[in-house]
């Protein structure tokens, strides 16, 4: 929360938690952030936030607790591309070759990786079409693994900014290693 506050671009924070960890959330959080329970999935969650933001609130960042090195400059890259861009995500370009395999794990295909990006959050919106993806039957169909997701199955465009190697998602040892490591904790 501390870095999308820092970017000086977000004007109010809904956290979405696990019903069982709102005492714990709202007390660690303080009294300035909105916490709310979340669903059973990613996208039901994100719409359990959007239920309760505020009417003003025209522009939607949906950001991954995962994702807690945000840069504050890659936060404010985002908002600022919304100016132009009714939905934007940030991504990196990959490093490694991709291959598509079959369900024998042969290889179907190597796509050309110049043309793909591993996308990262936060990913923003206008409100307006986030709510009207979130409103669609795909999001209840699991089809989506992100909100650009959803977006992109309505047919709508969805622009990527440069993202940001610190911006990385902790997810597994090698990860939180990483992470320390960024943070000057580790060898």
């Amino acid at each position: 929360m501390a870095r999308l506050l820092a970017s000086g671009v977000v004007g109010s924070v809904v956290a979405v938690v696990p019903s069982g960890l709102l005492a714990d959330a709202r007390k660690l959080l303080g009294p300035d952030i909105d916490v709310v329970a979340g669903a059973a999935t990613r996208t039901g969650s994100v719409a359990c936030g959007l239920a309760v933001l505020p009417s003003p609130v025209c522009s939607v960042l949906v950001h991954d607790a995962a994702r807690c090195l945000v840069p504050p400059e890659l936060v404010r890259r985002v908002v600022d591309a919304l100016a132009r861009y009714p939905a934007v995500v940030p991504g990196l370009p990959l490093p490694d070759t991709v291959k598509e395999v079959d369900h024998r794990c042969a290889v179907v295909r190597t796509p050309d990786r110049a043309a793909l990006r591993l996308v990262q959050t936060p990913q923003g919106f206008a409100r307006d079409l986030l709510e009207r993806a979130h409103r669609s039957p795909v999001a209840a169909t699991g089809a989506a693994t992100d909100d650009a997701g959803l977006v992109e199955l309505l047919g709508e465009p969805v622009h990527v900014v440069p993202g940001d190697p610190r911006a990385l998602k902790i997810t597994t040892p090698d990860d939180l290693t990483h992470a320390g490591w960024l943070l000057g904790l580790g060898a």
